[in-house]
């Protein structure tokens, strides 16, 4: 189910009070959280702050194209668009394969 099917079935529900204060209270909290995203250096990994942090990313829908290139159980290796991620990789020691953004680790150095 979509979540803005839900809206659909739950707001016509409420009177129409309730349903603007709502509507205007998930924006504000919404709004905030990427305003704090923006700021918010990401904490390492292991650390109790991580969990606050992806959940203040989800409510600020950082994900996609909008996920912060740091993340506390990741790290990006940034290069220029036009280079090879496995070129710059093997310059650096590293598996080009656990230099991907997506990689559920952080980078390891070739065997």
């Amino acid at each position: 189910m979509d979540w803005t099917s839900v809206f659909q079935t739950i707001l016509p529900m409420l009177p129409a009070q309730y349903a603007g204060d709502i509507v205007s209270i998930l924006t504000f909290l919404i709004a905030t959280a990427a305003l704090t995203m923006r700021f918010w250096k990401p904490p390492a990994a292991g650390s109790r702050m991580a969990l606050l942090y992806k959940a203040v990313s989800a409510l600020a829908q950082s994900r996609g194209w909008n996920t912060n290139a740091y993340q506390p159980d990741a790290k990006a290796l940034m290069i220029p668009a036009d280079a090879s991620r496995a070129a710059e990789a093997a310059r650096l020691g590293l598996d080009p394969a656990s230099t991907h953004p997506r990689s559920s680790e952080p980078p390891r150095p070739l065997t």
